[in-house]
């Protein structure tokens, strides 16, 4: 009798784990984004290195850096949503920080471009 129930046990277990299945999300928004940026104070100091970097997966989720000069300043997760080729995102983490909006522009292109809704550069593919 122990056998019979183990095995009942051990087949519902199979069964009900097999049931839910993820669904996968081939956003083109998915990947590492980011924005690099120098600047000089003067002649004689070294340029200032700022980079911008925005990693989306397929969980609706990502994580965003800024960094000095290689060091994180920033780092805070973030939430992403698309809507009619607008892909909002909002840092749940940062109070102050309000949401982003993008834009893909030239998705089939190695150079995929990401812009604000204004069209100004927001960051690109790598």
């Amino acid at each position: 009798m122990k056998k019979v129930f183990s095995f009942l046990a051990i087949l519902a277990i199979i069964l009900v784990s097999n049931c839910s299945r993820i669904e996968e999300n081939n956003d083109p928004v998915i990947g590492v984004w980011s924005n690099t940026s120098t600047s000089s104070d003067s002649e004689t100091e070294k340029p200032s290195t700022n980079r911008q970097e925005w990693i989306f997966n397929d969980a609706y989720l990502g994580r965003y850096h800024d960094l000095q000069n290689g060091s994180i300043t920033m780092k805070t997760d973030f939430k992403w949503s698309q809507e009619n080729g607008i892909y909002t995102v909002s840092y749940p983490g940062l109070p102050d920080k309000t949401n982003d909006y993008f834009v893909i522009v030239d998705q089939n292109s190695e150079n995929s471009i990401l812009q604000d809704k204004e069209g100004n550069l927001i960051a690109l593919r790598e």
